[in-house]
């Protein structure tokens, strides 16, 4: 059997095991909460270690905690924060909806720490001085979503457009045949193709930018219900200053405390710009898909890097594995939004009760997004290569081309011409030069593919 130790809190006795950090309250978590095995994300684990340190810091500078006790939760908070301590968090995101149960966890562990020391830290006394959980949880779930999206997410975006500019630049003058409808049109080149690419994640870049300046307004300060009860009036302002301080981002203390603890507006906004972007990187994806398809009875006019063996039954099939990858992640993102979208409204009077879940799928969406973004890059966008012959002899022969014609000889004419290089099967200057009495030159220069996609009128 392993070892236990007797724990107490105002419920009575339990069992903990012997070397455990967590105390009773998270021992109770643990026992009613048998239910995913999915624990309490680390990134918002390492924000309550954040927001414990800076809020003993506060307190200790108002003159409410003195300097041996604030010495050691801040020592210990920065255990919690650095993730040394990770395994001591072990309660499932499906828990009491305010996240009680994840604060009381790291009030107990960071107390336990510091008693390690020799300090006598009580875990609600003085580590959850002039806090609750109803607003260190939304507090925490902001500046873990602040951390997460400026360490991973965002660089990897900016990485994803950088590869895409790249291969745009060296694709630039190479023309295609472009499609509407999943049905031939006018030409582009691949440059312009992967400049769409681009600027919808540079679009995504600046609409997470713009949700963040919401993120980092905080409800610390609240306390219980919006009213700041039991805590300095200062409290607020002050966290946000230490916060600012110890991670570079410009936190501010909410105008309203009352919109923070009993509202996740900021977080589902968030979470619908990145289902936004989760939306952009699956067209992405699914054109490289297309693209690539065949070899022989596909598009095929790209091919992507062959990463491993796509069959166990047939030999030498290789699939686009990256892009199928992202296309599932997409589907994640996507869902997580539904479900943070459903916590969002369960903002019940002075407290939204689905914080937990909100978290885990608002910071699991940012990792994956994350992940998927630079393997997108890097094991399909950057070394893919283009069938150019094949892509010419299509261009050649797409009858849609003569658009470009319709200054010159009409639109019915030009209708008729292209139905009949369809029906023949041949080229569309060799049809439009019977149809039309242009000459060799002029249909040269009206139906150069690399001039068509420029624009303009070519009559």
């Amino acid at each position: 059997m392993n070892e236990t130790r007797t724990e107490r809190d105002t419920m009575g006795e339990l069992q903990v095991p012997a070397d455990a950090l967590w105390g009773a309250q998270t021992q109770r978590a643990v026992n009613n909460f048998p239910i995913s095995g999915i624990r309490m994300p680390n990134g918002l684990i390492h924000a309550l270690g954040l927001i414990k340190s800076a809020a003993a810091e506060v307190n200790r500078d108002l003159g409410l905690l003195d300097e041996e006790t604030t010495t050691a939760i801040v020592t210990a908070a920065a255990k919690v924060s650095a993730g040394e301590v990770d395994s001591h968090f072990p309660i499932d995101i499906f828990q009491t909806g305010s996240g009680t149960s994840s604060n009381m966890n790291a009030n107990e562990v960071i107390a336990r720490l510091a008693g390690q020391q020799g300090a006598a830290v009580h875990p609600n006394d003085h580590v959850n001085m002039g806090q609750s959980s109803n607003d260190v949880i939304p507090a925490a779930i902001q500046v873990s979503a602040c951390l997460g999206a400026s360490g991973s997410l965002l660089p990897a975006l900016r990485h994803l457009q950088q590869v895409l500019d790249k291969k745009a630049e060296a694709l630039q003058d190479v023309v295609k045949t472009g499609r509407t409808h999943l049905m031939d049109a006018m030409p582009v080149t691949f440059g312009q193709e992967l400049t769409c690419w681009s600027r919808q994640v540079q679009s995504n870049i600046e609409r997470i930018e713009s949700a963040l300046q919401r993120v980092r307004q905080l409800p610390q300060g609240g306390t219980a219900v919006g009213t700041g009860i039991n805590t300095h009036a200062e409290f607020g302002p002050r966290i946000a200053a230490k916060l600012t301080e110890a991670t570079g981002f410009e936190f501010a203390s909410a105008d309203n405390y009352f919109e923070g603890i009993s509202s996740q507006d900021a977080a589902v906004e968030l979470s619908g710009q990145l289902k936004t972007t989760a939306c952009s990187l699956m067209k992405i994806a699914n054109d490289l898909r297309l693209m690539n398809s065949g070899p022989l009875a596909g598009i095929g006019e790209i091919a992507l890097p062959a990463l491993q063996p796509g069959s166990s039954i047939m030999p030498g099939k290789v699939n686009p594995v990256i892009p199928e990858a992202v296309c599932m992640v997409c589907a994640q993102v996507i869902g997580n939004d539904a479900s943070i979208t459903m916590g969002g409204q369960a903002g019940n009077f002075q407290l939204n009760v689905m914080l937990p879940m909100i978290v885990h799928n608002l910071l699991q969406s940012m990792e994956i997004l994350a992940n998927s973004s630079r393997l997108l890059a890097d094991s399909a966008i950057r070394d893919f290569s283009v069938n150019t012959d094949s892509i010419n002899a299509v261009l050649e022969r797409n009858p849609i081309l003569v658009t470009a014609l319709n200054p010159v000889i009409g639109y019915e004419l030009g209708a008729a011409t292209a139905k009949q290089a369809y029906k023949e099967g041949r080229p569309i200057r060799e049809v439009a030069k019977e149809t039309s009495g242009l000459s060799d030159a002029e249909l040269e220069r009206l139906l150069d593919p690399l001039e068509l996609t420029r624009g303009g009128i070519k009559g």
